[in-house]
């Protein structure tokens, strides 16, 4: 089973090669992701990932709704995911 969990894109770039890519802000943690299905993703967006690839674009009440449910069910164990 894998989780979806929102993240916060950090910062937007195209490789030469055409590929487009973004930061992704989980927590404390930041993830590379490929925009290849939602190229029009932008700063400030909050996306899910899956196996490297943002697949959804999730509004930022959503976004911080879902990351609090998650917290209150213990989803991320000690360690947590920070706002």
């Amino acid at each position: 089973m894998c989780l979806g969990i929102p993240g916060k894109i950090t910062e937007v770039w195209d490789e030469p090669d055409g590929g487009r890519f973004a930061k992704v802000l989980f927590g404390d943690q930041i993830k590379t992701a490929s925009l290849a299905y939602l190229p029009d993703l932008a700063i400030g967006d909050y996306t899910i990932l899956h196996a490297g690839f943002a697949l959804t674009r999730i509004d930022e009440q959503s976004a911080q709704v879902t990351l609090e449910t998650m917290r209150e069910y213990g989803v991320f164990g000690e360690q947590g995911v920070a706002s």
